[in-house]
């Protein structure tokens, strides 16, 4: 049986599991389980079904049963960048190469078990991806809206999985709602960022981060942000673990915008309690396409997950975030798309600042893998020769070095 849901602001539940906003506009979440659970009680199963326990329906079929259970690496290479000691979460490892599959495992067969039969989303990235993906592994139908615009290579990754794309004009920030709607009049279940399945599957990154490290617990935990979805899944796994008396001190955490689009940075540093949408004079570009959110539906949320853990949130721009992505690239060995190469920025940009010691460990988070990026017009430098000429070659290469 489910756990009821219950606004994070005004307390108000909901029995109503497909209920996904409150009466008082904000977003809900699956209150806590009522269980004794303790690490000895996960399940023998390598994915984030090792805590069904804690999650609001049982382990179903499909891609669902891969999600999760990525590897948490110490890596000593980023500690000169990041001005502290790091371990990176990989959420690349998951079955479609991002985070956004912890919360399809939970979603998707949530929404089916309610008794839909088409799977909708919101999406132009990972979300769209993974939820095509999980979908049609339990066999349903899947549509996809996307920009209009959207470029044919990112089309071409979600039709992998053959859903139906539809090409939206118009305002698409403004699909959020659109998508509550739809879902209320059309025999469809539109599974936004922020639905309450979603957020069940997120926090499970909280349960292995510390699953893995017992006894230790890091200092900080770092993450990109976009519509503050991903971060109301860590907050909420963060409660949970208190609630069952599995973590006494919560961690700072510290999430992180792109500078062309950070409403979440601005109401933290205005030291408000609700987020203002930015206009589109007030928006720009970036390459990390994913994070461009003005009017971030969980904002209010994310903002009270960082005070309530003494964290803070910052912006970082297009220029650190490249350098970034090189530095978990050469210095680390991960390969991340732009938006998840910016906990890196953020946390480089917080040591500098010295918020973060040196002594201090953080968890980042790199949501999403590179190898979705490649765009092929790269100007790349090699070296060119004949077999003949091979040893002499290297013979000069390694003496340079």
């Amino acid at each position: 049986m489910c756990p009821p849901l219950v606004c994070f602001r005004c307390g108000e539940y909901y029995g109503d599991e497909t209920r996904v906003r409150c009466a008082c506009g904000e977003p809900l979440w699956f209150d806590t389980p009522s269980t004794d659970f303790t690490w000895a009680d996960c399940s023998d199963v390598e994915s984030i079904w090792r805590y069904e326990e804690l999650l609001p329906i049982e382990q179903p079929n499909g891609v669902a049963r891969a999600a999760g259970r990525t590897p948490l690496v110490r890596s000593y290479g980023l500690d000169g960048a990041a001005g502290c000691r790091v371990y990176v979460k990989d959420e690349s490892e998951n079955p479609t190469g991002a985070y956004k599959d912890r919360g399809s495992a939970v979603a998707v067969p949530h929404a089916i078990e309610a008794g839909t039969d088409v799977i909708g989303t919101i999406s132009y990235g990972n979300m769209a991806i993974s939820t095509a993906a999980h979908a049609t592994s339990l066999d349903r139908e899947c549509i996809v809206l996307v920009p209009e615009e959207t470029p044919s290579a990112r089309l071409e990754l979600i039709a992998q999985y053959e859903p139906t794309i539809v090409q939206v004009s118009g305002d698409y920030g403004a699909l959020y709602a659109d998508g509550l709607s739809l879902s209320d009049s059309l025999p469809i279940s539109i599974l936004v960022s922020d639905a309450p399945a979603r957020i069940s599957g997120y926090k499970t990154v909280v349960f292995e981060i510390y699953e893995s490290l017992a006894p230790d617990t890091p200092d900080a935990i770092v993450l990109p942000t976009s519509s503050g979805g991903f971060a109301s899944g860590i907050w909420r796994g963060l409660r949970d673990l208190v609630t069952l008396g599995l973590l006494e001190e919560l961690p700072r955490l510290y999430l992180v915008q792109t500078a062309t689009a950070d409403p979440i940075t601005q109401a933290f540093e205005m030291g408000a309690t609700d987020i203002t949408a930015l206009t589109a004079d007030e928006t720009g570009e970036t390459i990390a396409h994913s994070l461009g959110n003005p009017d971030p539906p969980s904002g209010a949320r994310a903002l009270a997950a960082v005070r309530e853990t003494n964290g803070a949130v910052v912006s970082v721009t297009d220029a650190e975030i490249q350098t970034a992505q090189r530095q978990f690239a050469v210095t680390g060995g991960f390969c991340v798309e732009p938006a998840a190469a910016t906990p890196l920025a953020g946390l480089t940009q917080l040591s500098e600042r010295g918020v973060i010691a040196s002594d201090e460990s953080a968890v980042i988070v790199p949501t999403g893998t590179g190898f979705k990026e490649a765009t092929g017009d790269a100007s790349i430098s090699t070296e060119r020769t004949s077999r003949a000429d091979l040893p002499s070659l290297l013979d000069s290469l390694l003496a340079a070095h």
